[in-house]
C-alpha cells in the first residue's frame, strides 16, 4: 500500500507517518520509486502499536523508540527480549536517595525479598529489574503510613499477579511470530493496565456495598 493508504487504514494522519519514520518509530517502506514507497501489513501493525505506546500509554517518544529497538534486537533470546522491551516501559519511581537507607524502606526490601521466596520468583535490586524498585518504595511508603503490607498481606496480591502472568502470556503466544509476540506483550502491559486499575476500582464499589450495604 501506499503512505495515503496507509495512513486510512490505520487512522494516522501521513504527516505524523513521516514522524514516525524520521524518529526512527516505523521501519522505512519498500522503494518503489526515488519519490515513493510501499507499505506493508507489518508497518500497519507497527504504527498500531507505537500509536498504543504514545497516544493510549503516553510513553514518550525516545522511550516508544527504546521499546521498538528491544523488540528487535536479534542479539537476544527471546525471554531477554521480552524483558528488554518491557523494561524500557515507564515505571513508577524506586526508593527516593534519601529513603534508601531508612527503616521502612530496610523492613519493605525485607518484606518483599520474603514474598518474592515464597512465591518462587527470582529477582534482583538492581537497575535491570525497575519494577522491583518501584515495589519497594511502594511498601515503604505503606510502612511509613502504618498500612499492613507485610508479606502475607502482599502473598494475595502476588499470587493474583502471578495468574494474570499467565493469562497475560497466553494472550501473547497466540501472535504467529516471535516480533508479533514482543509487539503484544508491550501492547498488553499498556492497554492492559488501566483496565486492570478499573476493574480493581469497580470491585471495591460492590465489595463495599455488599459488606456495609450501600447503593451500588
Amino acid at each position: 500500500m501506499r503512505l495515503a493508504e496507509l495512513s486510512e487504514r490505520s487512522g494516522v494522519s501521513a504527516s505524523t507517518i513521516k514522524y514516525y519514520l524520521r524518529e526512527g518509530l516505523l521501519q522505512p517502506g519498500h522503494r518503489v520509486t526515488a519519490t515513493q514507497a510501499a507499505y506493508g501489513e507489518e508497518h500497519l501493525r507497527r504504527l498500531r502499536l507505537v500509536r498504543a505506546l504514545i497516544q493510549i500509554g503516553k510513553v514518550p517518544v525516545a522511550v516508544a523508540r527504546e521499546v521498538i529497538a528491544a523488540a528487535e534486537d536479534a542479539s537476544l533470546d527471546h525471554h531477554m527480549r521480552l524483558g528488554a522491551a518491557a523494561r524500557a516501559l515507564p515505571h513508577g519511581p524506586g526508593p527516593a536517595e534519601e529513603d534508601e537507607d531508612d527503616e521502612a524502606t530496610g523492613i519493605a526490601r525485607r518484606s518483599v525479598e520474603a514474598l518474592l521466596e515464597q512465591l518462587d520468583w527470582h529477582c534482583t535490586h538492581d537497575d535491570a529489574s525497575p519494577a522491583l524498585g518501584t515495589l519497594v518504595a511502594s511498601v515503604a511508603a505503606l510502612v511509613r503510613l502504618g498500612y499492613p503490607c507485610d508479606t502475607a498481606h502482599l502473598l494475595s496480591y502476588g499470587r493474583i499477579a502471578a495468574e494474570l502472568a499467565v493469562a497475560d502470556l497466553d494472550a501473547v503466544e497466540e501472535q504467529p511470530t516471535a516480533a508479533g509476540q514482543i509487539e503484544a506483550a508491550v501492547a498488553l502491559t499498556v492497554l492492559y493496565e488501566p483496565v486492570l486499575l478499573s476493574l480493581r476500582r469497580l470491585a471495591h464499589v460492590q465489595e463495599s456495598a455488599r459488606r456495609f450495604g450501600g447503593r451500588y
